[in-house]
C-alpha cells in the first residue's frame, strides 16, 4: 500500500515496514517456498508502485495477476486484516488498477512482438543453444545483413539470410571468415524449431515501442503491464531470451536520469531461476551489469523465486530490498540453503534469523530494506498487508474483453510485413535467375550463330570447289573442242594442200603415172604438213 509517500509492504510488531520510492530502483529479491504468500507480497508492491505513478512490468507465469484489474472483495478475513493492520485508518480501499494485458502469442493478451535485429545474434544464440562455432557464425550472419543493409525482422528474414550466406560462402571467406554450410544447415534447422514454439508470432512486426510501457492510467495511477507467461514459461528458453531481452532493450534504450524521488519503472521477474539456468559465463555477466547499470536509468528489477540461491552471487549482491518468505529444510542441501539466506540479512537481536526463517507462516516475511542512505537495514519478521485490488484471477473471457477495450490492442494486432532481407533475397534470386537465364540464351544464340556461320562456310566452300570444277571441266571441254576443231582444219587444210601440189605436180609429169604420182605426193605432203600445223599448234 503506499503510504505517506512509501511503499508499506507489512507490520513489525506495530512497526510500519517501508521501501522508499527513491531506493525502489536498487532492486529486490521475494523468495520463499510455494506456498508461502509470494504471489500476494507481489501484487501489495505492484499496487503500491501503481498508486506512486509509478509503471509496473509483471511477468505472470501461473495466471493468478489478472484479479488487478477488478477491486477487492470483501470478506470476514479481509476484515480480520484491515483491523490487525490499523488499514481503515490509513484510507484503505477496494479498488482496481489500470491493467494492461500483454502475450507474446496474441492468445491472453495484445500480441507482444520484437524483430529478429533486436534481439540480437547473443540472445538467438542461447535461445536456439546453440554451440560456440554456430553461434559465431550466426553472429556473421548478422553482420553481412548490417552492411548490406538487409533488415532481420522475422524468422523467414533470418532463414533467407542463412541460405544466402550458405549458397555464397566462398565469396564471404576472406572478408569474414570461413563459413561452414553444414553449420549453416544446423543453425536452420534450430530456427525451423523455434517457430514451431511460438517464434513466427513473436518475431514480427510491429515491434513493441517499450515506451508503451511507461504510461499512466486515470488519476496518475502506473499501468501495470500483465505478460501472461502461462504458455510461455513452459518454454524454459524462450521465456529467459525474452526478459533478457527486455533488459538489454531497456538497458540500451532508456538515457541516464541518476536517482530519483522515485522509480521512472518497476519490473517483476516471476520465476527467476528460468533465466539463469543453463546460461553462458558472458550472459550471467551481461545480466550482472544490466542490473548494476540500470538503476541509474530510473528502473528497479525484483526477481521472484523460491530460493535466493537460484540467483547467481553477482546478481544477488545487487538486490538491496529483500523480502524473504519461509523456507524449507527437509533435506541437507536444503539446510545449507537456509542458513545461506538467513546469514544474507543484517542480524536482529530480537530472534535467531534462521529459526525463524523455517518457521514462518503464510503472509509472514523477514524483510530487510534500505534506509536513506542506502544502507540494508535490520531484518525484520513482518506480516505482509493484503492487496486492495481482487485477490484471485479473472476469467479468461473477461480478460479477453479487457484486452479488447484498450487502444494499444488497435496499434498491434494486426501482424506486418514489410519489405526486408527475405523480399530483397527473393527479388534477387529472381533477378538473378532471369541474369542467369538471358546470358544462357546468349550463349545459345552465339553458339547457333557460331553454327550457322561455320555452315554458311562449309556451304560457301562446297560451292566454290563445285564451281572450281565446273570451270575445269568447262575448260577441259573447251581444250578438247579447240583440239578437235584445230584437227579437223588442218586436216581439211592439208589435204587441200596436198591435192593442189599433187595435180600440180601430175600435170607436169602427165599421164596416169603422173596422177599416181601426183596422188600419193600430195597424200605425203599433206601428212607432213598436218603433223606440221599439229606442232605448231
Amino acid at each position: 500500500m503506499y503510504y505517506n509517500n512509501k511503499i508499506w509492504i507489512g507490520d513489525a510488531d506495530g512497526e510500519k515496514v517501508c521501501i522508499l520510492p527513491k531506493m525502489a530502483n536498487r532492486h529486490g529479491l521475494i523468495a520463499g517456498a510455494t506456498g508461502t504468500g509470494k504471489t500476494i507480497t507481489l501484487k501489495v508492491l505492484a499496487e503500491s508502485f501503481s498508486d506512486a505513478g509509478v509503471p509496473v512490468f509483471l511477468a505472470d507465469v501461473k495466471g493468478d495477476l489478472s484479479g488487478m484489474c477488478r477491486p477487492g472483495v470483501n470478506s470476514e478475513d479481509m476484515q480480520k486484516r484491515i483491523k490487525r493492520f490499523g488499514l481503515d485508518q490509513c484510507g484503505f480501499d477496494y479498488h482496481s488498477y489500470p491493467s494492461v494485458f500483454w502475450d507474446i502469442y496474441g492468445e491472453m493478451g495484445i500480441p507482444l512482438r520484437t524483430t529478429i535485429s533486436e534481439m540480437g545474434p547473443v540472445l538467438l544464440s542461447k535461445l536456439m543453444n546453440l554451440n560456440a562455432t554456430q553461434s559465431d557464425i550466426l553472429t556473421i550472419v548478422f553482420k553481412i545483413a548490417d552492411d548490406n543493409d538487409l533488415l532481420l525482422i522475422d524468422t523467414k528474414d533470418l532463414k533467407a539470410m542463412l541460405q544466402y550466406v550458405s549458397e555464397n560462402s566462398k565469396d564471404f571467406t576472406l572478408e569474414y571468415g570461413n563459413i561452414s554450410k553444414q553449420s549453416v544447415a544446423a543453425i536452420l534447422r534450430h530456427v525451423v524449431a523455434l517457430e514451431t514454439q511460438g517464434g513466427e508470432q513473436f518475431f514480427a512486426e510491429p515491434a513493441l515501442n517499450i515506451s508503451d510501457w511507461f504510461a499512466c492510467g486515470d488519476g496518475g495511477k502506473g499501468n501495470i503491464n500483465i505478460l501472461d507467461c502461462r504458455t510461455l514459461a513452459n518454454d524454459g528458453t524462450l521465456y529467459s531470451a525474452f526478459l533478457l531481452w527486455m533488459l538489454s532493450e531497456l538497458f540500451e534504450t532508456l538515457p541516464e536520469i541518476g536517482d530519483r524521488d522515485k522509480p521512472r519503472m518497476i519490473f517483476f521477474f516471476d520465476e527467476a531461476h528460468l533465466l539463469f539456468d543453463n546460461i553462458s559465463k558472458a550472459l550471467e555477466d551481461k545480466i550482472e551489469q544490466i542490473v548494476k547499470l540500470i538503476r541509474s536509468k530510473g528502473v528497479g528489477i525484483y526477481f521472484i523465486t523460491q530460493n535466493p540461491r537460484d540467483i547467481p552471487d553477482g546478481v544477488l549482491s545487487q538486490l538491496g530490498n529483500k523480502i524473504q518468505h519461509a523456507l524449507r529444510a527437509y533435506t541437507p542441501t536444503d539446510e545449507k540453503a537456509v542458513k545461506a539466506a538467513a546469514n544474507s540479512f543484517r542480524t536482529n537481536p530480537a530472534f535467531d534469523t534462521k529459526e525463524v526463517l523455517t518457521a514462518l507462516g503464510t503472509g509472514e516475511a523477514l524483510i530487510s530494506v534500505l534506509d536513506e542512505e542506502g544502507i540494508p537495514g535490520i531484518v525484520q519478521k513482518c506480516k505482509v498487508l493484503p492487496p486492495q485490488s481482487l485477490m484471485g484471477p479473472i476469467s479468461d473471457e473477461e480478460k479477453k474483453q479487457e484486452v479488447l477495450v484498450n487502444n494499444l490492442y488497435l496499434r498491434y494486432q494486426n501482424m506486418e510485413d514489410r519489405d526486408s532481407a527475405y523480399e530483397f533475397l527473393v527479388r534477387k534470386r529472381a533477378q538473378d535467375a532471369e541474369e542467369e537465364a538471358q546470358e544462357k540464351k546468349a550463349a545459345e544464340e552465339a553458339i547457333l550463330a557460331e553454327k550457322e556461320a561455320k555452315a554458311q562456310a562449309r556451304l560457301a566452300e562446297k560451292e566454290a570447289e563445285r564451281q572450281a570444277r565446273l570451270a575445269e571441266k568447262e575448260a577441259e571441254k573447251r581444250k578438247k573442242a579447240i583440239s578437235s576443231g584445230v584437227k579437223s582444219v588442218a586436216s581439211t587444210a592439208a589435204g587441200t594442200i596436198g591435192r593442189e601440189i599433187g595435180n600440180n605436180l601430175g600435170k607436169s609429169i602427165g599421164g596416169s603415172f603422173g596422177k599416181k604420182l601426183g596422188g600419193n605426193v600430195g597424200a605425203s605432203l599433206g601428212r607432213s604438213l598436218l603433223g606440221t600445223i599439229l606442232k605448231l599448234r
